[in-house]
């Protein structure tokens, strides 16, 4: 975990661009060739990201960053980011590289009985001792490691404290709620292409989430691996485990999962990655996911120039989801009178006044497919707050939010561009009950066979053609006709006293 030094300029507040979730050859389903060097090279160099959080696998590694064989065998992952890539990282920025750039090494974890889980804990101060201890432990705890892999003095320091949990769906609560406790502020647990298999249920995301609100505050509502033949690589039949416009379904369906959570009022945020472990094959066969700010990019507004202020700025809310390049700034407002709130906030007033919301956003003359991209609309969704719901319940099991609909599609007879360049556009609306609103938009009108009907994406189809070059092709043809992004939702509270 290290970042560059705190005394570099930057504003306080700026939009950065990043992500969590990105594989070097420390995993050992990455390629080889996919070192550490070159997978930062092409985020910051070729892609200009701002930041980026390594989230190699929380298994046994068993090469270096670098690609190298580790002498003597496999270690486990903690130990790897101690022994190389941390160092490799230093190495990098103090020969010139990288400059004002954030990096952190987070991992990504196999959450017992479930699914990956992306996580980071920043410790105290990015690239302590205290941070890879951390790792170190989490990696002792909450996988089957051998003991013996682990210092002896550390362990039985541990075992004063904690018992090891790495089994049963409890046991991955155990590790939830040990974050909770220990780096309340200082780590995230986001959960990592949710629907790629048939093992979660709404009422796990709100255990989560009761357990560990300030650690499990999001998932990846766009998963990366899009170069994959089936968009996202789900590779499952059943339509709620598919990605539709390269949006998992529980992000894509109006009405369903994250909008039954938003409308329990959860601070609960969607995020997108590349999950790059390769574009393509060093043997020209497979295809996998994007490089990091390739296709695939989170805008997090964040006050501060650390690792930590990242984080901050994940967990506050105030980021938007994009692919392809299909916007690269947004300004979401609702306001009244003085009062405003924007992604991540919560607008204070009372029933009957009268909220304006208004959108403003840019696009890129060109993306990295060097087309043209031009948003066709934008969706203003609305769903009614009507609080947390109680475990044990009905309604703790209901994965629908029958409230939430588009209230609003904005076209380009709807927005005006202003003397910077946005396009701009305003809407009026009644306070009536406690509600969100959320944004989505696209490239595709509301009718395209095979990718939209009446405003809605319709499931990804699989690319299936034998010869690999032309498949790798239409693959991303594929990707980059359909484009889309979403924002984080501003909450609308009635009980308010403004």
């Amino acid at each position: 975990v290290y970042a560059k030094e705190k005394n570099e300029e930057q504003p306080i507040g700026h939009w950065m661009k990043g992500e969590y979730h990105a594989h070097t050859t420390q995993s050992d389903d990455a390629q080889q060739s996919q070192t550490v060097q070159l997978l930062l090279d092409k985020a910051f160099d070729t892609y200009s990201m701002d930041w980026i959080a390594i989230s190699d696998h929380l298994r046994m590694s068993s090469r270096d960053a670098e690609g190298n064989t580790v002498p003597g065998g496999p270690i486990p992952l903690s130990q790897g980011l101690a022994q190389y890539q941390i160092p490799k990282i230093k190495e990098l920025q103090e020969a010139g590289k990288y400059k004002n750039k954030i990096i952190f090494s987070g991992f990504e974890w196999d959450m017992p009985t479930y699914e990956h889980v992306g996580i980071g804990i920043i410790g105290d101060q990015a690239g302590s001792k205290e941070s890879l201890k951390a790792a170190n432990q989490f990696e002792y705890l909450f996988t089957n490691r051998d003991e013996k892999l682990f210092n002896s003095n550390d362990v039985a320091t541990w075992k004063k404290n904690d018992q090891r949990a790495y089994t049963t769906a409890e046991d991955a609560r155990i590790a939830l709620n040990w974050l909770e406790k220990n780096y309340k502020k200082t780590s995230y647990a986001i959960l990592n292409h949710p629907s790629r298999k048939t093992v979660y249920k709404i009422s796990d995301f709100r255990d989560f989430n009761n357990l560990a609100p300030d650690v499990a505050f999001g998932f990846e509502g766009i998963p990366g691996n899009q170069m994959e033949p089936d968009r996202g690589g789900l590779n499952l039949a059943t339509p709620e485990n598919r990605t539709y416009g390269g949006a998992d379904y529980m992000l894509a369906k109006v009405g369903g999962t994250w909008d039954a959570l938003l409308g329990e009022g959860r601070k609960f945020w969607s995020f997108s990655n590349s999950d790059s472990h390769f574009e393509i094959s060093d043997n020209r066969l497979y295809s996998s996911g994007y490089w990091p700010g390739q296709y695939s990019k989170n805008y997090t507004w964040v006050n501060g120039n650390t690792a930590q202020a990242i984080v901050n700025g994940m967990r506050s809310g105030k980021s938007f989801s994009v692919n392809g390049d299909l916007i690269n700034e947004l300004d979401f407002k609702v306001l009244r009178g003085a009062q405003k709130a924007e992604m991540g906030e919560q607008l204070k007033t009372k029933k009957g006044k009268m909220m304006t919301i208004t959108i403003r956003f840019k696009s890129p003359e060109k993306n990295n497919n060097e087309d043209k991209v031009k948003v066709d609309h934008v969706d203003l969704i609305a769903g009614d707050v009507t609080g947390k719901v109680r475990p044990g319940t009905a309604a703790y099991n209901n994965a629908t939010n029958s409230t939430t609909k588009v209230i609003k599609r904005f076209t380009e007879k709807d927005w005006k561009v202003d003397r910077n360049g946005y396009y701009v556009m305003k809407y009026k609306i009644k306070a009536t009950t406690n509600q969100y609103f959320r944004l989505r938009g696209t490239n595709l009108g509301l009718n395209v066979p095979g990718e939209m009907k009446k405003g809605e994406p319709l499931i990804d189809p699989r690319t299936d053609i034998e010869d690999n070059e032309t498949r790798f092709a239409e693959i991303n043809k594929r990707n980059y006709k359909d484009l889309w992004f979403y924002s984080n939702p501003i909450f609308v509270d009635l009980n308010g006293k403004h």
